[in-house]
């Protein structure tokens, strides 16, 4: 549990250094999630983050606020976002600062198998931190784009290129179609040059590339035409069409080019501190 919340409180720290000069105008600058600004990927954030945290200090209201949430249909994140569309860049920047520290500071203490409830089936505490890791990464890419910013790679994608593995099944229910029983194969080679691997190593299906493609296209920040991955096999190909790592519906993903049509190529490099 400590390593992955070191692992969490690096990636935030990078988040926080991309936005750290941005005034109001800055934060309200669009980014390639549509509809969605700088503002709204921070305060997304922020949001589950205290979600998460109240998760597992007071369980039966946090039960409750979900599904209050749930009523409102698949779109309510969208709706949270909305709701917070005046705050300022300095509001912004405290929110997420505060619900990030409070959230750290919370699950330090937490048993890493412990139950928790969620927007769904419940996980464990050490889910449930990679999943707000994984969740920080995905909406700092989109913070990168908007910024002209390239995050130089970590070997903290780890955490997600696995949940992106393990979401092999959800992924395919969450889109009404049956779980293959065919095994796949993933080889990803780490920002650090080792090698990960997943699934069986003689499988027919295979999913090959860099972490960084990988989990740019299981994040569903990158159409997989617009990574390194190379995918063998009808069950792979299928997989990585619709991969999602996040819960909530089948997100639309992004279509082949959109990004780099839409924002400028990085002008700035920022390093991911230690790996």
């Amino acid at each position: 549990m400590d390593a992955v919340l070191d692992d969490l409180e690096a990636e935030s720290a990078v988040v926080r250094e991309m936005v750290a000069g941005l005034d109001d105008a800055g934060v309200g600058a669009a980014t390639p999630a549509p509809g969605w600004s700088i503002r709204d990927q921070l305060t997304h954030l922020a949001y589950f983050d205290e979600a998460a945290t109240l998760a597992v200090v007071d369980p039966e209201s946090f039960r409750r606020r979900a599904a209050g949430h749930l009523e409102l249909g698949p779109g309510f994140p969208d709706r949270i976002a909305e709701d917070h569309a005046t705050l300022g860049a300095d509001a912004v920047r405290d929110w997420f600062a505060g619900a990030r520290t409070a959230l750290v500071r919370t699950f330090r203490g937490v048993e890493p198998k412990a139950r928790l409830p969620w927007y769904g089936p419940e996980m464990s505490a050490l889910s449930s931190v990679t999943a707000r890791l994984m969740e920080t990464w995905a909406h700092g890419q989109d913070v990168a784009d908007a910024l002209g910013v390239f995050r130089e790679p970590t070997d903290r994608l780890r955490h997600v290129a696995h949940l992106g593995v393990q979401t092999f099944g959800f992924t395919f229910r969450n889109n009404g179609r049956e779980v293959p029983t065919a095994p796949v194969r993933v080889e990803l080679v780490a920002p650090s040059g080792a090698t990960w691997t997943w699934g069986p190593d003689d499988a027919t299906d295979r999913v090959t590339g860099s972490a960084l493609g990988f989990c740019l296209v299981a994040t569903q920040r990158r159409h997989v035409d617009d990574t390194d991955v190379a995918v063998t096999g009808p069950v792979a190909a299928e997989w990585v069409a619709i991969a999602q790592t996040f819960a909530n519906t089948p997100g639309p993903g992004r279509a082949p080019g959109a990004v780099a049509a839409a924002f400028p190529a990085p002008t700035r490099t920022l390093t991911g501190g230690p790996a």
